[in-house]
């Protein structure tokens, strides 16, 4: 079975989507721990990005391994620079400059929420990018429903706090990442139609890793971390998290359309809580529950083809034959 053929296949889609998503939504609690192993101050916004870049750098080297191992060559190709450079710039360097910004001023759970809206950008910027791919009643219904889970893990939050003081700079911020993000996800489609996946991916996020290594690091320094063993760990861990979950959803993307994939993001955030939960002992009551509950259905409703659809579909299958 090749590439194709596994990730067009319902449990392919299912399998790299899900696997993905579970990859980002640890990187919530694995971020938390690694900041306080390094000691990085929620202000301390240069070493956040010379973390980040560190992350992305040894992400992209493990990429490049990935692609030695399949025997796939490593070679800058003729053409690509321009959609490499403008991935990096958009997916990397300003979507993480903003997302840990944002994050510092913000609460975890907020943030979780905030992620969510990449769904939402995502399924936009294509329904306007691509004719083929547009919102119709059955993908707006999925969102909605995957919309109202994720207000379900911020409810507990919004009564503690107050919904007043809920939103501020922090969360702007994230919108901020959110939007990049989503305008990443249609860079990357548009990316990995003409150039392998690993590719693309390898080189954005070695380009984008060593741009945020320089930012923090002329303000920083290159080396003020004390790495122990635990904070060398989590540090090839979350460079694993970005490899395998971006070469694993830009998989999906590559042989899917972004429309029906995107609902598969409302599952990071439900994922970061729950970690959090087993491995930072947060607390997770119904809302996360009734949270899951919803975006499950909102990824089916996305995800599940019409009558007329199929008809469709079983036809051009039999003049094909």
């Amino acid at each position: 079975m090749n590439a194709k053929s596994f990730f067009t296949h319902p449990l392919g889609i299912v399998a790299g989507s899900v696997g993905a998503t579970l990859l980002w939504g640890s990187a919530y609690p694995t971020l938390k721990s690694s900041y306080e192993e390094l000691g990085i101050d929620g202000t301390d916004w240069f070493e956040q990005l010379l973390f980040a870049g560190y992350r992305f750098t040894l992400a992209g080297l493990l990429i490049f391994l990935f692609m030695i191992a399949i025997k796939e060559p490593l070679k800058f190709r003729s053409g690509s620079t321009r959609a490499v450079l403008t991935l990096a710039l958009v997916q990397t360097v300003l979507q993480y400059m903003f997302f840990y910004t944002g994050l510092s001023h913000s609460s975890g759970v907020f943030g979780a929420v905030i992620s969510g809206t990449i769904t939402f950008f995502s399924i936009i910027f294509v329904h306007f990018a691509d004719p083929t791919d547009r919102i119709n009643r059955r993908k707006a219904g999925g969102l909605l429903l995957g919309l109202a889970g994720l207000l379900l893990l911020a409810i507990p939050k919004g009564v503690e706090l107050g919904w007043h003081n809920a939103f501020g700079q922090g969360e702007l911020l994230l919108l901020g990442a959110a939007l990049f993000a989503g305008y990443g996800n249609l860079l990357s489609k548009r990316s990995v139609s003409k150039f392998p996946v690993a590719y693309v991916n390898g080189y954005q996020m070695v380009i984008g890793g060593l741009a945020l290594i320089l930012i923090g690091g002329i303000a920083e320094g290159f080396a003020p971390f004390q790495w122990t063993t635990k904070a060398i760990v989590l540090l090839f861990y979350s460079a694993l998290i970005s490899s395998a979950g971006f070469v694993l959803w830009n998989y999906v993307m590559k042989y899917n359309s972004v429309g029906s994939t995107a609902s598969f993001l409302f599952l990071t955030p439900v994922f970061g809580v729950i970690m959090s939960a087993l491995f930072l002992r947060e607390e997770v009551g119904i809302a996360v529950i009734a949270s899951l509950t919803a975006v499950c259905c909102g990824i089916v409703l996305v995800n599940r083809k019409a009558k007329k659809e199929k008809e469709q579909l079983a036809a051009k299958s039999a003049t094909v034959r």
